[in-house]
């Protein structure tokens, strides 16, 4: 909002409450108090606890400590963190100021990240934190309450939305990956490289480190995961697994293959114990916090029993002392029928009072959950202020996002059984191009420069789109005159 709107108004008599604080909850706090609102923080931890969190700290990473990558001009992921930056994002700022190496990605120490989240909420003048669980619906007294209690709603209170909304039960199962101490880790055997020695936000082109599998180590691994002890979920068929996020056994069940061309590529990377030798499959790890003493199994979600990860783990060349300071697991994830029961304005159609943000509402990831919560909070803002808010033009990252939610599968839900699914921001979701430009010669593009130059357009219009929209009168959460 305009530079100083929020010292010059006075707040009003009613404050916005938002439940719960995660990524979505405590993006929306803040731009809901940068417009002098007042705003009330719901957080339940560390009162009760979840399946996931480990702390008490709003905004806490639960599975990896990546916001993926920074590249604005082939990536819309990258496109999404730059339009939240142009909005002074919390989330970015706490990420930009916390961040590890990571290669092409946005990587950030998960505890300071959060301290810092947490920090700035708390020495705000009009934001107020509340430790408790909200039980069931709020009450009739809120007037404009933003939802944002994640994947993992407590039960009295998705059972509350449940009985609104009149929808079956929509979930998918998530899983997290383990967590390495780094000096167990053996570097005779493992080396540090990017892939393709590409450099991201803070790193120097070696911000991983590879352990190499040959072809029959890499069969016995997956021989292992097919045959490893795993919890038993109440997975029944009907509630499916979101396939950003499969664990790795699942995936490995699909084809032998399967995990040579996803998390164990090795592609882009050379052993420099043994540079005329290619690896068969890699395994990355990467940095989890700032002092570099803890690094993620990239990819390697899981829902093996915790001695069955120790011992399938240690099989991977590197691995072999390899001492966990967290092992994997799984957890139900709840969302919403969102282009069904939710309004443009992320509302809920049987009870507009109550406003979406997150992961609830069917996005997926870190990055996508903080940016429907900014946009969250501004519509909020606006309400509470009585000022119109015209939501981000489709054409943007974010808006993109916000019409998959709001109106992306309406036609086949109307048509049969749900299909809405949780989905990352990605080009796909964004408008096509009338025509993608062709090369400096004037030749058309084939093939992956095609590719490529259809990306860098999509993202340089969508620049240009945000700064119209956010120049636009209706954008700015302005106070009466």
């Amino acid at each position: 909002m305009a530079e100083g709107y929020s010292r010059r108004m006075k707040s009003p008599p009613f404050p916005v409450h938002v439940i719960g604080g995660g990524l979505a909850g405590t993006e929306a706090a803040w731009q809901i108090a940068k417009t002098g609102v007042a705003v009330v923080l719901h957080e339940m931890r560390p009162l009760r606890a979840t399946e996931a969190h480990r702390s008490g700290d709003l905004a806490e990473l639960v599975c990896s400590n990546s916001l993926r990558s920074d590249d604005a001009d082939t990536n819309a992921v990258g496109v999404i963190h730059r339009e939240m930056r142009r909005m002074d994002s919390l989330i970015m700022s706490a990420a930009d100021c916390n961040q590890v190496p990571a290669g092409g990605a946005l990587a950030v120490d998960r505890e300071a990240f959060s301290a810092t989240i947490t920090e700035r909420l708390a020495a705000h003048p009009l934001v107020t934190i509340a430790r408790g669980e909200v039980e069931g619906l709020p009450p009739e007294a809120w007037d404009n309450v933003i939802v944002a209690t994640g994947p993992l709603t407590s039960p009295s209170l998705a059972e509350a939305i449940r009985g609104l909304t009149g929808e079956g039960d929509l979930a998918f199962f998530d899983a997290i990956a383990p967590v390495v101490h780094r000096d167990s880790i053996d570097l005779t055997k493992a080396w540090f490289q990017s892939r393709y020695d590409k450099a991201g936000p803070g790193g120097t082109g070696a911000d991983y480190i590879n352990c190499p599998l040959d072809r029959a180590t890499y069969d016995a691994f997956v021989e292992a995961l097919a045959t490893a002890d795993c919890v038993t979920s109440p997975h029944d068929g009907t509630t499916p697994y979101f396939n950003g996020c499969l664990p790795i056994e699942i995936m490995a069940a699909r084809g032998r293959e399967t995990l040579r061309y996803g998390p164990m590529k090795p592609v882009g990377l050379t052993n420099p114990h043994d540079p005329t030798v290619k690896p068969y499959a890699v395994v990355q790890l990467r940095q989890d916090n700032a002092l570099g003493t803890l690094y993620n199994i990239v990819g390697f979600q899981t829902k093996m029993r915790h001695g069955a990860q120790t011992a399938v783990f240690k099989m991977i060349p590197g691995l072999e002392e390899a001492v966990f300071a967290r092992l994997g697991g799984i957890h139900r994830n709840t969302f919403l029928n969102s282009p069904k029961v939710l309004d443009d304005r992320l509302r809920l159609r049987a009870m507009p009072r109550l406003r979406f943000a997150g992961q609830i509402t069917g996005c997926e990831g870190y990055v996508e959950s903080a940016a429907v919560g900014l946009i969250a909070g501004r519509m909020a803002a606006a309400e509470r202020l009585g000022l119109p808010f015209a939501p981000p033009p489709p054409t943007t990252a974010i808006g993109a996002l916000l019409n998959h939610i709001t109106g992306g599968h309406i036609e086949s839900i109307d048509a049969g059984p749900p299909s809405f699914q949780p989905m990352n921001v990605n080009f796909g979701l964004f408008p096509p191009m009338a025509d993608t430009p062709p090369s400096e010669s004037g030749k058309k593009l084939r093939g992956p420069e095609r590719g490529l130059a259809r990306k860098r357009a999509l993202s340089a219009r969508a620049a240009v789109d945000l700064d119209t929209w956010l120049r636009a009168p209706s954008t700015w959460v302005e106070p009466p005159k």
